[in-house]
């Protein structure tokens, strides 16, 4: 009997490409048909965006109605409700004045405070009763030191571009900016205790604004 022929490595590696190349084509045709068939089930329109950053606004209603979402939300952050935790300093804010808080407590590298004076030696995890005295939540905070999100101060257009942008806004993906508005701080600003304004609008309200404003395009105000 003759011996087989040694197996050519040429010819070996040439055959190991091709059927690379074959699977590369049957990948990209499944997810094509993939893509097709949800653009079918959604009327070729593109489901909202839910994770990382918000979708560019489509069209000039779009941009239109994100502005002016934005009009509303940014005058919940401008409440004192929202305002005093996020100071342009390191000392939080206090009162429907914004003036700096008694005892002149500082943010500290977690926004809880430092040494003694820690904010949830004074702010419990309920309101204090009576009028005036301390607001109350489990996390009660200001922002870290390396992201302090600050709003005092910030025009319409600098917040909102400050809000989406995750150098400053704790990497917060679309879907966790979304949920943000229903944090425990961020109702708390509902429910401040005797003595205090509340914000603006119901929490409904900015709810609705602040998801209008971010499916929408998140579109800055013109500065």
């Amino acid at each position: 009997m003759k011996p087989h022929p040694a197996p050519n490595p040429r010819t070996s590696s040439l055959l190991k490409i091709g059927a690379a190349l074959s699977f590369i084509i049957f990948i990209t045709t499944a997810v094509t048909t993939v893509s097709s068939g949800e653009r079918a089930r959604t009327g070729g329109r593109e489901t909202p965006l839910r994770t990382g950053s918000p979708r560019p606004a489509r069209t000039a209603q779009d941009r239109a109605e994100s502005v002016e979402a934005f009009g509303k939300v940014y005058k919940v952050l401008m409440s004192p409700r929202c305002l005093n935790c996020h100071p342009a300093g390191n000392v939080p804010l206090q009162g429907d004045d914004s003036h700096l808080h008694t005892m002149l407590p500082q943010r500290g590298v977690d926004g809880k405070g430092v040494f003694a004076m820690k904010c949830g030696n004074c702010h419990q995890a309920t309101n204090t009763p009576g009028r005036h005295t301390p607001p109350g939540n489990p996390e009660w905070h200001l922002p870290p030191a390396n992201m302090k999100m600050v709003f005092q101060g910030r025009t319409p257009n600098q917040l909102a571009k400050q809000l989406v942008d995750p150098k400053q806004n704790g990497r917060k993906s679309m879907k966790e900016l979304l949920e943000h508005a229903d944090d425990t701080l961020v109702l708390a600003g509902w429910h401040p205790g005797e003595g205090r304004t509340l914000p603006p609008m119901s929490h409904a309200e900015f709810k609705k604004a602040w998801t209008t404003w971010l499916e929408k395009g998140a579109v800055a105000p013109a500065p």
